[in-house]
């Protein structure tokens, strides 16, 4: 059995240690065949991006010579010359953003000198070239000492596509993966205008009329409005998980997922994986696994939560906590129901949690619910539920933290001891906050409003009881 290569997003490493791989080669095909020059596309965090990406860039590289055996035996080679005859003919520029992040925008800016210079280690040859000029080879060493100010930071990657233009004399594949994150970050730091501008400025100098550029691709978790970060940039189109297009280019397919129960064995546990880790849906292909928790089950074979583990979740938690009316609906959502509500796929992250619409967008957007049912596609409005058990754990422990976080003394016992020992005055105060803030107007309308109160002082008079008991 091959071995699994959990947290493995490099493609050549993944391909020479004969790590288990789910052939998604049909997305090179996909992105030659997309005729727009500028590819967004927005998928859940570890639903294989990161390797898609570099997948093309060992496809289509042509510094590298060798790489034609990383693809031997996959679809993409079965394809005709149209397709094949792209291996390694590209230079290639790949740009992640994934620790473009901090505490403040100067330390930001110290860690986006470092992805360039990383960038530009790749193609540090340029300093040999007889076509790159003496004064654009004292620019690259400014980038390479990360001695360049932030003018040159913007212009960096525009820059070094002309000098790949001009050595090879061909138009350059430009990927950029995850660009979303340094402004997620900001925005959950408190420095978010500052990173707009800049990478506002950034994006703008890198994408708008770049004429050494073949094609870019870029992904990222979340759609940031094109109005605040892509504004200008030409022949741009975006893909989310609501669009057909490369629907099945990431994440598990249920036909890709019925090999895996098969090369592994694991039939008897097909319907608790199925309820465990299934439930995506992309545009036109319904029944999408999680990826990064089928290969940590493969690896562990226990049931629990492994992709909402895998990050804070903190944008999240702060989007929900600020917004009462989303509450309400995240309630029903938490009894298995599919609730309908207006998706707004441009996030625009200032002031998400007074825009209904915008939250929604995200929480589809970043897998945390799925759409179900399309009600009226001009006013993108659907039906959204949660997909599985794992994120429904994750919705739950985000409730547990709101009551938490109303309830004086972090729990019930605070209010309870209030009660029994007389201290009527602090009890009346907190009880009051219980009510107002917690308890939900779909537990307590007119039909059901004494079957909730009934519910919650039984089970504290209960609580009484046995707090007297072991008083006296």
């Amino acid at each position: 059995m091959q071995g699994i290569g959990i947290g493995t997003s490099d493609f050549k490493k993944l391909r020479v240690k004969d790590y288990y791989f789910i052939d998604k080669t049909m997305y090179i095909k996909n992105i030659l065949d997309n005729k727009s020059e500028i590819v967004l596309i927005t998928r859940p965090r570890r639903f294989g991006k990161t390797l898609n990406m570099s997948m093309l860039k060992y496809y289509f590289d042509c510094k590298t010579k060798d790489n034609k055996q990383l693809f031997k035996g996959l679809r993409i080679m079965e394809q005709d010359e149209k397709y094949t005859s792209k291996l390694g003919y590209y230079p290639v520029i790949y740009m992640t953003l994934k620790d473009v992040q901090d505490r403040n925008y100067e330390n930001m800016i110290l860690n986006m000198k470092t992805a360039m210079l990383e960038m530009y280690q790749e193609h540090r040859y340029l300093l040999d070239s007889e076509k790159i000029y003496p004064e654009e080879k004292e620019r690259i060493k400014e980038i390479l000492y990360a001695r360049e100010n932030e003018v040159d930071l913007k212009n960096s990657v525009k820059e070094l596509s002309k000098y790949l233009n001009r050595h090879y004399d061909k138009p350059v594949m430009l990927l950029v993966d995850e660009y979303d994150v340094p402004l997620q970050n900001a925005y959950v730091e408190g420095y978010y205008d500052d990173a707009i501008k800049f990478f506002k400025t950034f994006y703008g100098v890198t994408f708008k009329d770049n004429p050494y550029l073949e094609k870019t691709v870029i992904t990222g978790v979340s759609r940031v409005a094109k109005e605040s970060i892509f504004s200008g940039a030409n022949n741009f189109k975006v893909f989310t998980v609501l669009d057909n297009e490369f629907s099945s280019d990431f994440g598990i397919t249920t036909e890709e997922m019925e090999k895996v129960i098969n090369d592994f064995e694991i039939q008897e546990e097909k319907e608790e994986i199925r309820e465990w880790y299934d439930g995506y849906t992309v545009g036109n292909t319904v029944g999408i696994y999680n990826p990064w928790s089928i290969l940590n089950y493969l690896t562990d074979r226990k049931l629990i939560p492994y992709w909402v583990n895998t990050s804070s979740n903190d944008l999240i938690k702060l989007i929900l906590k600020n917004s009462t009316s989303v509450k309400e609906k995240i309630e029903r959502l938490l009894k298995d129901e599919a609730i309908e509500v207006s998706v707004d796929q441009e996030t625009v992250i200032v002031g998400i949690e007074q825009n209904e619409d915008n939250i929604w967008g995200l929480l589809v957007g970043t897998g945390y619910l799925k759409m179900v049912e399309t009600v009226d596609i001009t006013e993108g409005r659907y039906k959204v539920k949660i997909p599985n058990f794992e994120i429904k754990a994750l919705f739950q422990s985000i409730v547990r933290d709101w009551f938490r976080d109303k309830v004086i003394g972090n729990n019930l016992n605070s209010i309870l001891k209030d009660l029994v020992t007389l201290n009527l005055e602090e009890f009346e105060e907190k009880f009051k906050i219980l009510v107002e803030q917690m308890f939900s107007y779909m537990d307590v309308g007119i039909s059901t409003a004494e079957n909730f109160y009934h519910a919650f002082v039984l089970r504290n008079v209960s609580r009484a009881k046995r707090y007297l008991l072991c008083k006296f």
